[in-house]
């Protein structure tokens, strides 16, 4: 009997990840029905990542009442995987698709974010997994801070929770009345992009315009990040300015490493740990894997790459929806194969209408090859 691994990272726009591993064991199964499968969607930090790990690993939901990206009472959730392990999506609380058209990156906040934290750790959270992505926010991560009773003080030594577009206001950052439990919980932050946290590449001006920021905002909200990253290197002994991925969810990355003092990690690296990826695949006759398209950017360790990083030398194949004109290097990786999905050449907005089907006929082209032992 062999033994199946998936773990595909999601279409994006197409499908998600669960349903990528879903099509694929039906279709391993069409052809081999005793086959064993263990199925690992991957999220990449934003919406359906506690979603997919719940699947990959088990736990429940916990539903709790939080403020959303405009101070708004909502419920949202977060994943409970065992007695000591949350994983919490910012996207849950602070998310684009929550404010619809109305885009303001200059007075969204992070706060509810922190309410589920606070909720997790309140119920016996020492490891807290904090995904990163999709947010509709730009206030570094002071919101979520807030939450967690950190103060922020301005001029007159009032109070506040900063946004996007008050964040030149804090005069100091008081880290005295934080949430005592912070200090019990190792933050793991998934976070897939390098971007500092000002400048040219970083939050405001990358990321701002799909939040709804102009250019005269993008200015304004990336003065504001520069000011909040001098207060935190003076008050918190946190040097975030330069720091990889501390322009991640705006400025969310450089928020969790100086507030939570989270260690930022590709989000691949922590979904395989947490599964036992190690273990799992050690007696793996075949690892499937994939994305929407396999580029440069996957080769700089994204889910393929990770995945076939940690693969023990099994055949790893990828399954992807396109591929770009150089990925030969995925090869000297530990990519045995990639395969498109596409049957036909068509254009992307007729391709998205075949891609189950397709996906599931690529799947089974490549078990016919593994069951004649054709090293795919």
């Amino acid at each position: 009997m062999k033994k199946y691994v998936l773990i595909p990272d999601s279409f994006k726009g197409t499908l998600n990840a669960s349903e990528i591993c879903e099509i694929m064991s039906k279709a391993i199964c069409s052809l081999q029905p005793d086959a064993e499968i263990v199925s690992i969607p991957v999220a990449d930090g934003g919406e359906g990542t506690v979603d997919a790990f719940l699947q990959a690993v088990g736990g429940e939901r916990i539903n709790v009442q939080v403020k959303g990206p405009y101070g708004e009472t909502l419920t949202a959730a977060y994943g409970r995987l065992n007695a000591t392990t949350a994983v919490v999506e910012m996207a849950a609380a602070a998310g684009l698709p929550m404010v619809g058209e109305n885009r303001n990156a200059e007075a969204t906040t992070t706060f509810g974010v922190g309410e589920l934290i606070a909720h997790a750790l309140e119920h016996s959270a020492k490891e807290i997994i904090l995904g990163l992505g999709g947010s509709a926010t730009n206030d570094g991560g002071c919101g979520m801070a807030a939450a967690l009773g950190v103060q922020f003080l301005d001029e007159a030594e009032q109070p506040f929770v900063p946004v996007g577009k008050t964040l030149n206001r804090i005069s100091r950052i008081d880290m005295s009345r934080r949430n005592p439990l912070v200090d019990g919980c190792h933050f793991r932050v998934m976070c897939d992009i390098d971007n500092p946290l000002c400048g040219l590449q970083g939050a405001s001006a990358i990321f701002g315009p799909q939040k709804g920021a102009d250019a005269a905002m993008i200015e304004r909200l990336d003065n504001g990040l520069h000011h909040m990253a001098q207060m935190i290197s003076r008050d918190v002994a946190c040097d975030v300015l330069a720091m990889p991925g501390g322009g991640a969810a705006g400025g969310m990355g450089a928020g969790a490493v100086a507030f939570l003092g989270g260690q930022l990690q590709m989000g691949i690296d922590t979904v395989l740990d947490v599964v036992h990826f190690d273990e799992l695949v050690s007696d793996a006759s075949l690892v499937l894997t994939g994305e929407g398209r396999l580029d440069g950017q996957s080769l700089r360790g994204k889910v393929v790459i990770g995945v076939a990083r940690h693969s023990q030398g099994k055949p790893v194949i990828a399954i992807v929806g396109s591929i770009a004109d150089d990925i030969s290097q995925a090869y000297h990786q530990g990519v045995t194969a990639v395969f498109s999905i596409n049957r036909s050449p068509m254009a992307y907005e007729q391709a998205i209408l075949h891609s189950k089907e397709n996906l599931f006929a690529t799947t089974q082209d490549v078990v016919r090859c593994a069951c004649t032992g054709i090293p795919c």
